[in-house]
């Protein structure tokens, strides 16, 4: 049983912890992810910008395949220090991200769009947590790198999983930092 009486939902997205929020709540959805290259998109500016302009192409390219439902497309990024930091390259990269992340504050932004197939309307905005590291030792930050959780996470680490234990407090949507702010979501989805 949905949470909403939306008749159908589909996720642009092949991210396992947006299908897990999604389900969290009782939404009933289906899955076809975009394969857009997300790297091609990240220009120099801000974070909201970006994030939003890659949901709403990635509800935009899979809403073509479909003819009725409402589409939902998200990004997550990292920002911190005016830079936008995605998904690590490599376990050097992560490593990088980390040191700097240490002991600081950074910016989760999550951008999402709405593609209503019916009305061909869309609906597109973004969510910030600021998340506040402790400061971690290199040998901590080398034994989270092995466990294999950096690789596919903006900012290289996951809240949900063991990199909560670098997470001194957020301020604002935890579920934002996993990667789909539920409650803004819902709340555009009875809107909409």
């Amino acid at each position: 049983m949905s949470l909403l009486n939306v008749p159908r939902l589909i996720l642009a997205s092949a991210s396992p912890r947006r299908a897990a929020l999604l389900s969290q709540i009782g939404m009933t959805f289906e899955v076809y992810p975009s394969n857009i290259q997300e790297a091609e998109h990240q220009h120099d500016t801000s974070p909201e910008v970006v994030t939003q302009r890659l949901a709403s192409l990635k509800a935009r390219t899979v809403a073509e395949r479909y003819t009725d439902g409402i589409v939902i497309g998200a990004d997550t990024l990292v920002a911190f220090d005016n830079e936008l930091l995605g998904k690590p390259d490599n376990d050097e990269h992560a490593k990088q991200i980390l040191l700097r992340l240490s002991g600081k504050c950074h910016n989760v932004v999550t951008g999402v769009s709405l593609f209503n197939l019916k009305k061909g309307k869309e609906k597109t905005w973004a969510e910030v947590t600021k998340v506040y590291f402790r400061n971690l030792q290199q040998t901590e930050i080398e034994h989270y790198i092995k466990s294999g959780e950096t690789s596919d996470k903006a900012g290289a680490y996951g809240i949900q999983g063991k990199g909560a234990a670098f997470v001194q407090r957020i301020d604002g949507c935890y579920f934002n930092v996993v990667g789909l702010p539920l409650a803004s979501l819902v709340e555009q989805l009875m809107d909409f």
